[in-house]
């Protein structure tokens, strides 16, 4: 994915600064996002969402992040897409310098089913589109609000 916004803003945006930004960015959507414990390695982050979606929450256990190269990695672990099919999702983000002070988002998503359950396409594309859906909502709320994590 690509975004007119730099690389350093976004990790700051998504990563370091997730659980104020998120609310304000998709209100529609999101209601509050939950730190439990101090953010780093191990720690469990809540995103709620609003009444009248299909999820009511999610919880994403992180696996670390890296500062200076604009990475981190988390897998959700509860709530939303799981159901009885899926155990986790693993995903590995790193957010690279593109031409013109833009950025790419390069991300890799692992999943991890129950059983002999296969994901099918639908599902993948499905949840692709709502990560992206999230990502792009951030991305338009800092185009819109320039003071905003830099």
């Amino acid at each position: 994915v690509t975004s007119p916004i730099s690389p350093a803003r976004l990790f700051k945006a998504l990563v370091l600064e997730g659980d104020k930004v998120y609310p304000r960015a998709a209100p529609h959507a999101i209601k509050s996002v939950e730190l439990q414990e101090d953010g780093k390695l191990g720690s469990i982050v809540k995103i709620n969402f609003v009444e009248g979606l299909p999820f009511q929450y999610v919880k994403h256990k992180i696996k670390g992040h890296d500062k200076d190269n604009f990475s981190y990695n988390y897998s959700l672990i509860e709530g939303g897409p799981l159901g009885d099919k899926i155990e986790k999702i693993s995903y590995e983000n790193k957010f690279v310098a593109a031409a013109d002070g833009e950025s790419v988002c390069k991300s890799l998503m692992k999943f991890y089913t129950v059983g002999d359950y296969v994901i099918t396409e639908d599902e993948i594309k499905a949840h692709i589109g709502r990560t992206e859906g999230v990502y792009k909502a951030i991305e338009t709320y800092l185009l819109a609000n320039p003071h905003v994590c830099n």
